[in-house]
């Protein structure tokens, strides 16, 4: 196995998206067949931006040529408080590893790559939302769950 792990650049935007696609697909349990065009379309479109405007970092995992795992990290802006006077934050998304490459810890270190190119911005409030399955990655490199936020419904 020769593991590489590669900050994306705009060259690969392509591939960045077609693994968005099956990440939605494997966290949503979604078939082959569903429709995910619309979300592809405007998933290409928000790597474009993002990538350019340097608000988002994400990383494509190989071995050797094939692309087998994934994960990227969201920067924005909230009004700033006395918990983040910077109002800086980062969402973790998209962190997922074909099955075959599972319990090898490329998960775990896709997320701190994550994690520290947040830490290179200055940015500590660091989210995310946690499948069943990452729960334990997540919780084991220090996340914890949150009771105060609440979201809207529809």
């Amino acid at each position: 196995m020769e593991l590489r792990y590669e900050k994306v650049s705009a060259e690969k935007i392509e591939e960045l998206t077609t693994m968005r696609i099956e990440v939605l697909r494997a966290a949503n349990r979604l078939p082959e067949y569903a429709d995910l065009s619309e979300v592809k379309e405007q998933t290409f479109a928000y790597y474009r931006k993002a990538l350019k405007e340097d608000t988002h970092t994400a990383y494509l995992v190989f071995d050797g040529e094939t692309i087998i795992a994934t994960g990227g990290i969201s920067y924005y802006q909230v009004m700033p408080t006395v918990h983040n006077p910077t109002g800086r934050k980062a969402y973790v998304m998209n962190i997922y590893t074909k099955p075959s490459y599972r319990r090898m810890g490329i998960a775990s270190r896709t997320l701190d790559l994550l994690v520290q190119d947040a830490k290179s911005r200055g940015i500590t409030a660091i989210s995310l939302e946690a499948t069943e399955m990452g729960r334990p990655l997540y919780e084991a490199y220090g996340f914890v769950s949150m009771n105060d936020e609440m979201e809207l419904q529809g």
